[in-house]
């Protein structure tokens, strides 16, 4: 079993509007620059491969968290199309009752001009299955999608109700991969917050 662990990039101005960000490249804001100041990897990871999404607020959490990556353009957040940039409210008003006809398909909710959370899970599966053939325990700074589709590999989650775990984001969340490519979770919410 290979273990790979993935954290989600610090707060952004989006974050705090409740934009959807997709792959809009937002960089973190001066309060998530300030909470991931705070944040530290623990130890029993420090020996991973890091790798971190090409967007810049994935890069900028890497670098306070002292980790060198390489980028991995399979782990970008998924694309919302004509919806980034907006919040739920706009769209809301914007498509009316079609908006939460949409969001009620789950992994089949298909944004205009933009890729499904199924398009997502079908990507990181791709991306895990060379993880698991790599056998090196690997790190990964991402985006709440990708951990989402992650979830969703481990579990069976079809994401039209509520995730089956909460969530903390200033963590590490703890997958194994098996050589056949099958998903586990491990842990989730092991905690960044240096004490």
């Amino acid at each position: 079993m290979t273990p790979l662990a993935l954290i989600r990039h610090g707060p952004t101005v989006w974050n705090e509007q409740k934009r959807l960000q997709g792959q809009t490249d937002v960089p973190l804001s001066p309060d998530g620059h300030a909470k991931v100041s705070g944040w530290r990897v623990p130890d029993e990871f420090a020996a991973y491969h890091w790798v971190a999404s090409p967007l810049t607020r994935a890069q900028q959490t890497a670098a306070h968290l002292g980790l060198a990556v390489e980028t991995e353009p399979a782990i970008v957040e998924m694309h919302w199309g004509e919806w980034e940039g907006r919040t739920g409210e706009e769209l809301r008003e914007i498509y009316g009752d079609e908006f939460q006809r949409r969001a009620d398909m789950g992994l089949d909710l298909r944004p205009d001009g933009g890729e499904s959370p199924r398009d997502v899970r079908t990507r990181v599966e791709n991306w895990v299955a060379g993880v698991a053939a790599s056998g090196r325990p690997t790190g990964a700074v991402a985006h709440q999608g990708i951990i989402r589709a992650m979830i969703s590999l481990a579990t069976g989650w079809n994401m039209t109700k509520k995730p089956p775990h909460e969530m903390d984001w200033a963590s590490v969340h703890l997958f194994t991969v098996s050589a056949d490519g099958i998903v586990a979770i491990d842990r989730l919410n092991i905690s960044l917050v240096a004490e």
